[in-house]
């Protein structure tokens, strides 16, 4: 099996030890991990295979002899150094924000648009988190009885917005249990035993940039016909994105018809049996490739209405994993590009 020169910009971040970790639990044919990062962290190590490996820095001529480039290190770095990666050989795959609506750059979720991979120029976009997972669960449904309309609300798990976020919940949990002042900075409230309906900035129209980006990524990767109504909320889970989706279709469907198409959907694990307490949770979730469906009945209030509980860790499935099934689609396709 031919093997690959594999670097992963933003090494150190949550995302970034997570796609390093993917690689080596996938078995991705990895000749070399070249890790990379911002100037401060170069030297230190990150483990991969057994060994330690030490990070160098994200700038320019650092990729050149690369095959992929795995980008986690924000929409400012991916600006600048993901068309100087892609100018020296490599295949960007990157997670940010920063080329996702970019028309000549494809947003994919292999199993729901591999065939966008065709014909790429260098940079592909990674879509946000909660746009994967829901699409994973409902690429199925609309194959078959096509998807008119989603009403969606996301529970977002404080790992969403990174390592100090994570920090931020645990400092506050431990001023709790101390009796102490909770202090916020990273979020603009206490995350602590509370949910914020708040993730990123706020538009014109209402809605939040995390909730249009569910939107304009649908009409990208899925539909452009299909509405969407999202509304995102960050909740106190360390990791893992929970997601209450109802769909309503053009065609008539059953449950029995909808469980046996998604128990057969690629990256679909359906846990549904609610009268026993089967449903995922974020728990069930964590460091799992699969994204986890639940709770499916019939919404009563439309003519062809469906609702369901859709779970998925962030990390994997809603980044990492992502990327990394980016790369090993465009390996089984050939690796087709345009220049």
């Amino acid at each position: 099996m031919k093997q690959y020169r594999v670097a992963v910009v933003g090494a150190l971040g949550a995302v970034g030890q997570e796609m390093i970790k993917t690689l080596e639990q996938r078995n991705f044919p990895v000749s070399e991990l070249v890790p990379l990062d911002i100037e401060a962290k170069v030297g230190l190590m990150v483990d991969f295979r057994g060994a330690k490996v030490a990070v160098r820095a994200a700038e320019k001529a650092a990729f050149a002899g690369l095959d992929f480039a795995l980008f986690s290190a924000g929409s400012e770095a991916s600006l600048e150094l993901a068309p100087v990666a892609a100018e020296e050989g490599a295949i960007v795959i990157d997670n940010s924000a920063a080329w996702r609506m970019d028309p000549s750059v494809p947003l994919v979720v292999p199993e729901v648009n591999p065939q966008a991979l065709d014909g790429h120029r260098g940079i592909i976009a990674n879509p946000n988190c909660s746009t994967i997972q829901m699409l994973v669960a409902c690429k199925p449904i609309h194959d078959a009885f096509t998807i008119k309309r989603i009403v969606v609300s996301t529970y977002q798990a404080v790992s969403g917005t990174g390592a100090p976020a994570i920090e931020e919940m645990k400092a506050q949990a431990a001023a709790f249990v101390k009796g102490e002042k909770i202090s916020a900075s990273v979020y603009p409230r206490q995350i602590l035993f509370n949910a914020l309906p708040h993730i990123d900035v706020f538009l014109d129209n209402g809605y939040t940039k995390e909730e249009m980006k569910m939107v304009h990524e649908t009409h990208k990767i899925l539909d452009p016909n299909i509405a969407v109504s999202p509304t995102a909320v960050r909740v106190p889970v360390f990791r893992g994105h929970s997601e209450a989706v109802n769909v309503e279709t053009v065609k008539p469907f059953t449950i029995a018809e909808v469980r046996a198409l998604l128990e057969k959907a690629p990256g679909v694990r359906v846990m549904d049996d609610p009268s026993k307490g089967i449903y995922p949770t974020a728990l069930d979730a964590e460091g799992q490739d699969a994204t986890f469906v639940g709770r499916l009945r019939m919404d009563p209030t439309v003519p062809h209405g469906l609702s369901m509980w859709v779970v998925s860790d962030n990390l994997r499935k809603g980044a990492a994993l992502n990327a990394v099934q980016i790369a090993e689609t465009l390996i089984a396709r050939g690796f087709k590009r345009k220049v």
